[in-house]
């Protein structure tokens, strides 16, 4: 596989250039496991690294980048702050944090993890701040619903690059993806894969239908759809073959089938009720 393929993505709203696929790292264990994924991945093309405080991998992320021999100036690396550090002051010192642990001077993205009623509007500020001082080359959110997005632009005027929410075949999020497109905010799928539930007749059928995986047949799903993916894993059989999206195409009819398996069911929290 060409790294030609790795380097395909779209132009954020300041100009920045993303890969359609990365590869995420949550519930990758800090040290050997998460250096090997990075390493892994970088060395087959991939060149998207998704990361964030509270995955609590950022320094074995840095360790991996290192140590995988790829030009700095190749890789998307993406962190977050986490809720108990949000508000400006703190989101700040989180940011100095995260910026040691990985060993990077700049990070190519950082996002807001999640609205956090009290503080996501103070933490955006200081994202702007970041980004207006150059320390990040772009700036976004997560986990944020129309409302959040738009109370953010109308405090700063600065509209976020990226939103990354969960979104897959059974929460295709269809008002949510409207309103991106409509404000030049890139969506970006986290747990595309649906933790693994891929056993769905539909699904299979795609498969048989293109000789790919129902996984494959998801995160091809997904970009044909304009949204950015980051798929875990640590294994690199498995990170190898959620790469291998780029040579094939689903049909009109194919993306509609897809499409048919929304029913709005969250795998994780529910963005207006968060527990954390």
């Amino acid at each position: 596989m060409s790294t030609q393929a790795f380097t395909q993505g779209v132009q954020l709203n300041k100009g920045v250039h993303m890969p359609w696929l990365g590869l995420g790292v949550w519930k990758s264990k800090e040290g050997q496991e998460v250096i090997s994924a990075v390493k892994t991945a970088l060395q087959l093309g991939y060149r998207s690294i998704d990361t964030a405080a509270i995955y609590q991998n950022e320094e074995g992320v840095g360790q991996g980048l290192r140590e995988s021999g790829v030009p700095r100036d190749e890789i998307f690396v993406t962190t977050k702050v986490w809720n108990s550090d949000q508000g400006y002051e703190s989101t700040l010192r989180a940011f100095e944090a995260s910026r040691k642990r990985l060993g990077l001077e700049t990070i190519d993205l950082y996002l807001v993890h999640w609205a956090k009623p009290a503080t996501y509007r103070e933490t955006w500020k200081a994202l702007v701040h970041l980004y207006k001082e150059g320390h990040v080359r772009a700036i976004g959110v997560s986990n944020f619903q129309i409302h959040h997005l738009q109370h953010v632009i109308e405090d700063t005027g600065v509209v976020p690059a990226v939103n990354q929410v969960e979104y897959h075949p059974q929460l295709a999020q269809k008002e949510l993806l409207a309103f991106t497109r409509e404000n030049n905010i890139q969506l970006e799928a986290w747990s595309p894969l649906m933790q693994g539930n891929l056993d769905h007749p539909v699904l299979s059928q795609l498969a048989a239908k293109h000789g790919k995986s129902a996984a494959q047949i998801v995160l091809r799903w997904d970009i044909q759809n304009g949204v950015v993916t980051i798929p875990k894993s640590v294994t690199a059989h498995r990170i190898r073959e959620n790469a291998n999206i780029f040579d094939f195409e689903l049909s009109a009819e194919d993306m509609a089938l897809v499409d048919s398996l929304n029913q709005n069911k969250r795998i994780g929290a529910d963005p207006d009720n968060v527990p954390f």
